[in-house]
Parts: C-alpha cells; sequence; structure tokens
C-alpha cells in the first residue's frame, strides 16, 4: 500500500538496518533544494514540529521539511529490546532515513534528545550537516533539569480526556510557561497524548521513561565540547527557553565564545523545552535558516 500523500504532506514508515519501521512525515514533498530534518525529544514525537514544518514548506519558504519520529515514539515502532533507545542508535537511525531518502546533506532541527544527536551526527556525519537550530540543548546539560525530567516521568497521574491532559500539564509546567494559552496547553496534549483502546496514554514506550528514571545523575556528566567544536565552521542557532533548567545562560555564553557566529535566542515566557511556533521564533527560525541555504 502506498504512503498516504494529503496537500504536500507525505507519512512514510521507513526501516532502518534492526528491522524496526519509523514514522517519518514530509512537508513539502515536491519542494526542491535541502531539506530541513527535524528531530524531536526524548519522549516526544514529530508533532512538535507541524507548525514550524507548515511554515517552512509554504511560501516563500518553500523547503521540503521531514520530522523523524524516533524509535518507540508516536506512530514509529517500539523496541523488543529496550537497551537500543540510545542516542548513537538513533542517530544511525537519522542516517538510515536520510539514506533510504537519497538525502546527501540537510539543516537540521535538533529538539532536546535530538540536538544530542546532532552533536553524535557531527562526529560521524559531519558532512551531511549544512546548519543546525538547537532547541534547548547544548554541549552541557544542568543536573537540576535532568533531575526536573525525571520527576515528570515518575509522575503516574493519567487523563481521562484530552481537555484533563492538558490541566495536567498546565500545572505540571505552567510556571515555566506562562507564554503559553489554554490553547497552546491544548495543543501540547495533542502532541504529548494519544487515544489508545479508548484511554488517553502518554505517546511513547513506556520503557524509555523508566530507563532515563533509573539513570544515576549523583555523577558528574561528560560535556560535548569537543562535539560541539566540530560545528565550529557551520551556520549554528541556539534557542534558549528564559525558564530552561536544562540548558543554562552561562552556557549559552560559553557556545558564544566558542562559535563566534552562534545565533542565540531567548524564548520568553518558556521552559524546557520551548514550542517552535510561539512568538517570534517561527520567523526567527526561517530567517536563520534563509540566511543558511
Amino acid at each position: 500500500m502506498p504512503d498516504p500523500v494529503t496537500n504536500g504532506i507525505e507519512d512514510r514508515f521507513i526501516s532502518v538496518p534492526d528491522g524496526l519501521k519509523l514514522h517519518v512525515r514530509v512537508h513539502g514533498r515536491e519542494n526542491s533544494g535541502l531539506p530541513v530534518v527535524c528531530l524531536p525529544g526524548l519522549t516526544r514525537n514529530g508533532r512538535d514540529f507541524e507548525a514550524i514544518a507548515r511554515l517552512l514548506s509554504s511560501a516563500p519558504h518553500d523547503c521540503k521539511v521531514i520530522s523523524i519520529t524516533s524509535r518507540g515514539r508516536g506512530l514509529s515502532d517500539r523496541d523488543p529490546e529496550p537497551t537500543r533507545y540510545t542516542i548513537p542508535v538513533e542517530a544511525m537511525d537519522v542516517v538510515a532515513v536520510l539514506d533510504q531518502l537519497a538525502i546527501e546533506r540537510a539543516h537540521f532541527i535538533g529538539t532536546s534528545r535530538g540536538g544530542l544527536i546532532l552533536h553524535v551526527l557531527a562526529m560521524t556525519h559531519l558532512d551531511r550537516i549544512a546548519s543546525v537550530v538547537l532547541n534547548d540543548i547544548g554541549p552541557v546539560l544542568e543536573i537540576e533539569g535532568l533531575r526536573q525530567i525525571q520527576a515528570y516521568l515518575g509522575r503516574r497521574r493519567k487523563p481521562q480526556t484530552f481537555a484533563e491532559a492538558a490541566l495536567i500539564l498546565k500545572e505540571a509546567h505552567g510556571d515555566e510557561f506562562p507564554a503559553l494559552s489554554d490553547e497552546d496547553w491544548q495543543g501540547l496534549a495533542s502532541a504529548i497524548y494519544r487515544e489508545t483502546d479508548g484511554e488517553i496514554v502518554t505517546d511513547y514506550d513506556p520503557e524509555i521513561g523508566i530507563q532515563f528514571r533509573a539513570a544515576d545523575f549523583n555523577q558528574p556528566l561528560a560535556d560535548l565540547w569537543p562535539q560541539f567544536a566540530l560545528l565550529a565552521d557551520l551556520p549554528v542557532m541556539v534557542i534558549r527557553g528564559e525558564h530552561s533548567r536544562l540548558l543554562s545562560s552561562e552556557t549559552v555564553d560559553l557556545m558564544s565564545e566558542r562559535h563566534p557566529r552562534l545565533l542565540a535566542v531567548t524564548a520568553s515566557g518558556q521552559g524546557h523545552a520551548p514550542l517552535l511556533d510561539l512568538g517570534p521564533l517561527p520567523e526567527q527560525i526561517a530567517g536563520f535558516l534563509n540566511k543558511s541555504i
């Protein structure tokens, strides 16, 4: 059966080397030029990029935008071996998708874990990266932010409706995201949750949350400055949520010192990780990519 195509949007399910199929959504499938590839966060999926993909794939930008949902998230296959939910494996999955789509080089947007994947690709496939947008992620991860994610993944409250899911999200993160309207919280709930067998559930393999909750953050973490340094000759944009606990303003300052052409912007009224369709962010991202093309 062919993959469905609607209004220039194509949903594909692409096999990676170990046989799992990943959900890949293409906006602007007929557009030419270097595509923009979007990589979501730890428990997130390609729905996070719907708004920015619609903008970038439309006139005057006319980019082909590809959102890759990592294994175990969204409509991508769950991995029967949970130990494969690692950044290096997921980075190689990205390369496999690029190969099957015949994409030799692309611009990349990476949110949180997606940005960490880009640091790995800088080591292994730098020649395939044209430019990078890092959404609330950098070479140093703050322990406070990691523990905050652990605590969030440990919460067990299950919503009965999407409206209740939006309220749960607002109660948990509202202090960090004062910029979000009720409509934004509802949209976020639709991106994070899905209805399965009459239940509203988070849209990722629970094993991912179990592994992250089991991580020991009492030990110092290795930084990624050597990997970030590999991006020195490429256009790089970093977005930091104003209230982010994972990416500090001090780290962004150091990134600017080590990459003099770095474009650093702050997502006002947002925490980790910023929604890319709010405020001036969409046009800032589009402007950065237009200059990088």
